[in-house]
């Protein structure tokens, strides 16, 4: 078995790599910066997504399994609909060609919740959940699975797997997650009271561990399958988690709604707070029935993630 892992350097896909390496898995490492990775690994230059298809065979040569990381998030501000579709669909078709044609083992697709439903959107979620996407970046996630899926379709073959994550939290994060940890970094009283949402969160380290069972997994998989923390948090005790882990008091008031949605809008920050409001709760039961063991303590690691981050700055 050897695997190769795109987006090595990125925020999930160390993660992968530190998996690989505890179970002794030869891999090969492709990133956009391959200077960062360990010296004396096998890692390459990640093919751009206009690369031409030799390009991609000649990443996927020699390897048994791909576990594709490599794309663009949704944390760039400033990428287009043009952007997402280059490196997240365009990327990921010409990548699953290639393997399709070469490589034996299975292509893990690493995608997002982003592919069925949008950010502000109240829902259950599983794997049957119609598509539903609802910005650029959510468009291209499911656009990149459709294509992930029909290359190795049409080559006869059923070992393509979509991986969808809701947020993950870990080292490194980005996005709304970080936004709240920062915030809870204060002795100040904050509106938590207010934020009624419960989320699905997944840990870096459980994505990880998600990827090794799907690649390790003795029966035929499926092809989509859903990954989160159990159970689900409400945006309150996300908050209060980061507090404890910080140090800090708790000193969540509880306020209406009402108003803190009125001065979210007057500064520009209405989305913000409409998906700090919704509820979307992950159902990974599919994966756990195949074995796989979801983190059952979010508050617990969310805290001592902000406990870390403390003895860091000191």
């Amino acid at each position: 078995m050897k695997v190769l892992v795109t987006g090595a350097t990125g925020f999930i896909g160390r993660q992968v790599v530190r998996r690989l390496r505890q179970a002794g898995v030869a891999f090969r490492l492709a990133s956009r910066d391959p200077d960062r990775l360990d010296p004396g690994s096998d890692a390459v230059p990640m093919p751009a997504f206009d690369a031409p298809a030799a390009a991609f065979l000649a990443l996927t040569r020699g390897v048994s399994d791909v576990v594709h990381c490599a794309g663009l998030n949704n944390d760039q501000g400033n990428a287009t609909e043009a952007n997402f579709q280059a490196a997240n669909v365009q990327l990921s078709l010409q990548l699953a060609q290639a393997a399709a044609a070469q490589a034996s083992g299975r292509f893990i697709q690493l995608s997002s919740i982003r592919a069925v439903i949008g950010a502000r959107v109240s829902a259950a979620i599983d794997e049957d959940t119609i598509a539903d996407p609802q910005c650029a970046y959510g468009r291209s996630k499911r656009e990149a699975e459709i294509k992930v899926l029909d290359a190795y379709a049409s080559s006869g073959r059923a070992d393509a797997v979509v991986l969808r994550l809701p947020p993950v939290y870990g080292a490194g994060m980005r996005g709304n997650l970080a936004t709240l940890m920062r915030i809870a970094d204060t002795a100040l009283p904050l509106p938590a009271g207010a934020l009624t949402g419960t989320r699905s969160l997944l840990a870096s380290q459980s994505a990880a561990q998600a990827v090794w069972h799907l690649l390790v997994h003795p029966g035929a998989t499926r092809p989509i399958y859903l990954a989160s923390d159990a159970p689900p948090v409400s945006v309150a005790a996300i908050i209060g988690a980061f507090r404890q882990g910080f140090g800090r008091p708790a000193r969540l008031m509880r306020v209406s709604g009402g108003p803190m949605r009125i001065a979210a809008t007057v500064l520009g920050k209405q989305a913000f707070w409409d998906s700090l409001t919704a509820s979307q709760i992950c159902d990974p039961s599919l994966l756990v029935s195949e074995g796989w063991r979801p983190e059952t303590d979010t508050p617990g690691q969310l805290a001592e993630m902000a406990r870390l981050a403390t003895a860091q700055r000191r």
